[in-house]
């Protein structure tokens, strides 16, 4: 039996990983940011870095460290170009891998893209109590990541079970 659990809102950070975008055309991590407001949760901080694993493995890191964030949200570098290498980059930052997010995330692409979907490298895991997700670089592959999977996994409400309820137990 699961117990009723009202909304937690979780502090989360948004990082888009792109060599071509600017804040002013960051349609991915505009919208995350949006959903992530529209649904109840903070914004802990927002950034924008080139494809640079170094650069990324150095916020990232500061942002796991950081007792006050929840969860992080990257946009971008999951793809297999030469340049995209957001995977190689966290990965080894994970105490936990999170592999049935990128199964589902590419079966449900699957409905929406066809078999372009196996082109994602979309990832998610675990790093000091802090959750990872790691999307691709589109707006609409971030909506569908969101709204159809991120969304209920970071609300307490979602039965039978969800990711924000397991958070005070992550450091057990």
């Amino acid at each position: 039996m699961t117990a009723h659990h009202d909304f937690i809102p979780l502090r989360i950070c948004v990082l888009t990983v792109s060599d071509s975008r600017s804040p002013e055309t960051d349609s991915s991590g505009d919208y995350l940011v949006d959903a992530l407001a529209l649904d109840g949760h903070r914004v802990a901080e927002r950034a924008l870095l080139p494809d640079d694993r170094y650069a990324m493995r150095a916020l990232v890191s500061r942002w796991i460290a950081d007792p006050d964030v929840d969860g992080i949200l990257v946009t971008g570098g999951t793809g297999f170009t030469g340049r995209d290498s957001t995977p190689e980059a966290l990965v080894p930052l994970l105490d936990k891998q999170m592999p049935g997010f990128g199964e589902l995330f590419r079966a449900v692409s699957f409905e929406e893209i066809g078999t372009s979907a196996l082109q994602s490298r979309a990832f998610a895991g675990l790093a000091n109590a802090t959750f990872v997700f790691a999307l691709p670089g589109s707006t609409s592959a971030c909506r569908t990541a969101w709204e159809k999977i991120v969304r209920q996994q970071l609300d307490a409400r979602t039965k039978p079970c969800n990711l924000a309820t397991l958070r005070p137990r992550l450091k057990e």
